[in-house]
């Protein structure tokens, strides 16, 4: 039985109230269908759904979120059901009704989501990557890209040229590039073109192609678009890179049992001990999972609040 959810899009408008106008009107209303599930299984053992927005690998690496969820399911018991496509704003609806469990989401919703009175969410867990750059911690960098072959050496030199971002939503994609811009005293009469992406894979594609001449993106993405061969990722180079900023956590609804929240976190914080959860984890490039402390998150807190004093919550032209 095909179940269709009809929702007013709340995560979208509380990051609206939140961060200020953008130029694109809000598209409130969300409906959302998720796949056939028989009417049976969910009334005896209702899938955990597991949601990708921001991640720790890039899109192309959705075969590795599936093998993810089977491993959880193996592990847990519970029905796994991955659920990707969707907008942070859309995901951030769903776990507040519970209608998704478990998320990995991007650390500034996930920011936004705390300051609520009723914070709908909870960490879970938080990735370690396993590049060398990191040093076994839980952190990621935001990096300026342009092409290869640009004579730019620095983010001053830019001026005028056509920046690229992913999301508004986005911590290394909006977030810390516009707290940077901010403390360089360039968010005014700086930035030339903005381009709206939706991604940050279609970021790095704009400048590889030369629809772009700059953007910021997550640096976990970058790494494994390079690592995967992407034609894209290699006519590309980091000019500066933003952070270091909390990891992309894993989430999970408020709403969610503790049994199954248990189950669930004692799977991915066990992982690296099992020899096929490594082998999953080698493929995400990922050492391990591990618990984490909101102040992880500070740093986004931080940028966040600095658009807010400077009463610049865009990136302006």
């Amino acid at each position: 039985m095909r179940r269709t959810w009809h929702w007013l899009g709340t995560g979208f408008v509380v990051a609206l109230l939140l961060t200020g106008c953008h130029r694109q009107e809000p598209n409130i209303a969300v409906i959302v269908s998720l796949a056939d599930e028989p009417a049976s299984n969910e009334a005896t053992n209702p899938p955990i759904r597991l949601a990708v927005t921001a991640a720790f690998i890039s899109e192309a690496g959705v075969g590795v979120y599936e093998k993810l969820a089977r491993y959880l399911e193996r592990q847990t018991g519970y029905p796994v059901k991955l659920v990707s496509g969707f907008s942070y704003r859309t995901v951030d609806a769903m776990l507040a009704t519970g209608d998704i469990e478990v998320a990995c989401v991007c650390g500034l919703p996930y920011v936004f989501s705390q300051e609520l009175p009723t914070p709908p969410t909870r960490l879970m867990a938080v990735p370690i990557p396993l590049e060398l750059r990191y040093k076994g911690r839980p952190i990621y960098y935001s990096d300026i890209i342009v092409r290869v072959d640009s004579p730019y050496q620095r983010v001053e030199d830019l001026k005028g040229r056509v920046w690229a971002y992913n999301d508004e939503l986005s911590n290394s994609g909006y977030n810390l590039p516009r707290a940077f811009l901010i403390r360089k005293r360039l968010h005014k009469g700086f930035l030339g073109k903005i381009i709206r992406t939706g991604s940050h894979e279609e970021s790095i594609r704009a400048v590889a192609t030369g629809e772009a001449d700059v953007s910021a993106v997550d640096s976990l993405v970058l790494d494994y678009e390079r690592f995967r061969g992407s034609e894209y990722a290699r006519k590309v180079r980091v000019i500066h890179s933003l952070g270091p900023s909390g990891i992309v956590p894993v989430v999970a609804s408020r709403k969610m049992s503790p049994e199954r929240f248990e189950a669930v976190r004692r799977a991915l914080l066990e992982m690296h001990t099992t020899p096929e959860g490594r082998a999953i984890l080698r493929k995400a490039r990922l050492l391990r999972f591990e618990t984490a402390d909101d102040s992880l998150y500070d740093s986004i807190r931080e940028a966040l609040d600095l658009a807010r004093r400077e009463q610049c919550m865009g990136l302006q032209r």
